[in-house]
């Protein structure tokens, strides 16, 4: 014998009509798309925006002593920055035996060490004019003690950028003046 189907999935014994289910599926290909451009946009920025670095030229190392000499320099246009313990630190123009400025303790920051940078690379460039040399521009020495902290070397360099210092140099070698004064002070 045939059963007859009556649609209630029940083998047909009467009872609920029961509706078919349909199968649901989901178009993903937009979604897809959409993944795709984006993983394509954040490649592509991520790609060109470079962390920015400072330049740093070091000299040559030469292994002929007969080679090295004293490099001689205005010190009307030369400013001595010493790097302390503590965040401490002090500064002259000119020589120590003879300094046009200073030594003065300063701090870091805009009302600090930025502004007397500024205000001493104006009154050098000036200098500079007169003389008829008006591209010779502040020589700043940055001398970091042992003691000093890396932070405040990395904060003076900063410092010299902003204020775009375009002469100066790492020295970490002390006249005894300059110890003596690291220690009296």
């Amino acid at each position: 014998m045939a059963e007859l189907n009556t649609g209630d999935g029940g083998g047909g014994k009467g009872g609920k009509v029961r509706s078919k289910k349909q199968n649901s599926k989901v178009d993903l290909t937009a979604m897809v798309d959409l993944a795709f451009l984006l993983i394509t946009f954040f490649m592509l920025t991520t790609s060109l925006s470079k962390p920015q670095s400072m330049d740093l030229s070091l000299p040559d190392k030469d292994d002929d002593p007969t080679k090295n000499k004293d490099i001689k320099v205005d010190e009307n246009r030369t400013m001595t920055v010493i790097l302390g313990e503590n965040n401490k630190m002090i500064y002259y123009m000119g020589l120590l035996a003879s300094p046009i400025a200073g030594p003065k303790d300063i701090t870091y920051g805009k009302d600090g060490i930025r502004r007397e940078v500024l205000k001493r690379k104006k009154s050098v460039l000036e200098y500079s004019a007169a003389l008829g040399k008006p591209k010779n521009g502040i020589i700043v020495i940055i001398k970091p003690t042992k003691k000093s902290t890396y932070r405040n070397l990395v904060d003076m360099l900063d410092e010299m950028a902003i204020a775009g210092v375009d002469t100066y140099a790492i020295v970490p070698e002390f006249t005894p003046e300059e110890t003596n004064l690291i220690d009296k002070k």
